[in-house]
């Protein structure tokens, strides 16, 4: 993006060779301002609605002369990873006014962010996004806090996952799975909330008469959750705005006033996705990564405690490169979605030389990729290598922002033998370009048994049971 920053990546996607890794061009731009001998202090404070901050500091130049072209490239990635991992509606860039001037141009409601001002603040957050500057003494501390969700087995519990096609369910009774099972529906283009909360009632019916009684109910979907209420979610795509404002946003508070009242926490699917597999290690530091309809997140801490960040990597940018696949929802280039999932596949079909009609749905172009891959056809090989290495670069690119110890692997992409040649592509990647990432990152995989029963147990052991509610 910057003539001034050269960044040679060891190895290129097969399929892609133009990608320009974000781990890359930050690690040569941070080389780059402490070479210079002028660098200067940064700090960005992002602040959420409950008056929780996350800061994070960083050298940048003055922001002023030949530099300063490379400080908005650096700068304006930076604030959009954190405004999609750890979320916010208000920013203060504190160390430079001028900087802090260059990104409320850019975030802002006619500007090249636009969709990010409007998501965060509005959507997500429900007030107007703030972008603010201040002098580097007077940045906001940082006041993060941690969910204490999860690991909670005692008892007799729902645990559901509501996805695009099918909805999960499991009842256990202290910590073992009595029955399971997936109901088949369709959600995304449903206008009656009425037709969401019986369908999701159903599944809690059907957990429930596999129990002597329900003591806790935890759940979770795609989207952003905050307080048990539904502020962004897929699953709620077609129901009007008034109506989701009135019905569809405290859902899961109506459906828990259904069941007497018991302990009822719902999360993103990442954040159970990254609890089951710390539960399974039996370790904390989890970062989870699905790669299915799109890209999604998750995260447990090292003290093991699930987060109030939205880990939404779909959009964070992983390819810095000026022409960069464009993601349609949000109209910005080079973010996880268009490179972990089966956009992905789709995207570097043409370029495989895999001609699939135009109207096949991704999913089924998926399917028939990993199809080839099956019968050892070099051309579906070529786009696994391609995301393997995609993927092995935004590791170290995540190890910037998260402190990890594992990272859990899944989601359809990684479904068949393709699955098998994005890891072993990305640990390539790993030990010939950051031998020390590669070395204290552990990869993992879960088996179709772990995924089926883990997130579901995961799920149901996120509200804790008090006294008086467990009898």
């Amino acid at each position: 993006m910057s003539a001034t920053i050269a960044v040679s990546p060891r190895f290129r996607p097969p399929l892609d060779p133009g990608f320009l890794p974000a781990s890359l061009w930050n690690r040569a731009y941070r080389a780059a301002v402490e070479q210079s001998g002028q660098g200067q202090s940064l700090a960005i404070a992002l602040e959420r609605s409950d008056h929780s901050v996350s800061v994070f500091r960083a050298r940048v130049f003055p922001h002023a002369g030949e530099w300063a072209a490379a400080n908005e490239v650096y700068v304006e990635r930076l604030v959009k990873f954190l405004l999609w991992q750890r979320g916010g509606c208000k920013v203060t860039i504190a160390g430079d006014p001028r900087v802090a001037a260059f990104v409320r141009q850019v975030y802002a409601p006619e500007g090249r962010r636009a969709f990010d001002f409007h998501f965060m603040g509005e959507r997500v957050y429900g007030v107007p996004m703030l972008i603010e500057a201040t002098s580097l003494e007077k940045a906001p501390q940082e006041r993060e806090t941690a969910a204490a969700l999860g690991r909670n087995l005692e008892g007799c519990r729902i645990g559901f996952d509501l996805g695009g096609s099918d909805r999960k369910y499991a009842a256990l009774i202290d910590g073992e799975v009595v029955h399971s099972e997936e109901v088949v529906w369709d959600p995304y283009f449903k206008a009656d909330p009425q037709y969401h909360f019986d369908e999701i009632n159903d599944t809690l019916k059907r957990a429930a008469s596999h129990l002597p009684r329900v003591d806790a109910i935890g759940g979770s979907a795609a989207g952003v959750y905050v307080n048990n209420e539904v502020r962004v979610a897929s699953l709620f795509r077609g129901v009007p705005q008034e109506l989701f404002n009135s019905r569809v946003r405290r859902l899961f508070y109506e459906l828990q006033a259904a069941w007497n009242g018991v302990p009822f926490e719902v999360v993103n699917d990442g954040e159970v996705t990254a609890l089951a597999g710390s539960m399974a290690l039996n370790d904390n530091a989890v970062l989870g990564v699905s790669m299915g309809t799109s890209q999604a997140g998750g995260y447990v801490t090292p003290q093991g405690s699930i987060t109030n960040w939205l880990n939404e990597l779909a959009f964070v940018p992983i390819d810095y490169r000026a022409d960069a696949p464009v993601d349609e929802w949000s109209g910005d280039g080079g973010v996880g979605a268009q490179y972990f999932s089966q956009q992905a596949v789709a995207r570097l079909a043409p370029a495989a030389g895999l001609d699939f009609p135009r109207d096949m749905p991704l999913a089924e172009r998926l399917a028939e990729t990993q199809k080839l891959m099956a019968r050892g056809d070099g051309r579906a090989r070529g786009i696994y290598e391609s995301i393997g290495t995609y993927f092995g670069y935004a590791i170290a690119h995540y190890a910037d922002f998260y402190e990890l110890r594992h990272l859990l692997v899944l989601g359809r992409v990684l479904s068949g033998e393709g699955g098998g040649v994005i890891v072993e592509t990305a640990h390539k990647v790993l030990r010939e370009e950051f031998p020390e990432l590669a070395e204290s990152i552990l990869l993992h995989v879960p088996s179709e048994k772990e995924k089926r029963h883990g997130q579901a147990v995961a799920a149901a052991s996120l509200p804790r049971i008090t006294r008086e509610a467990g009898g």
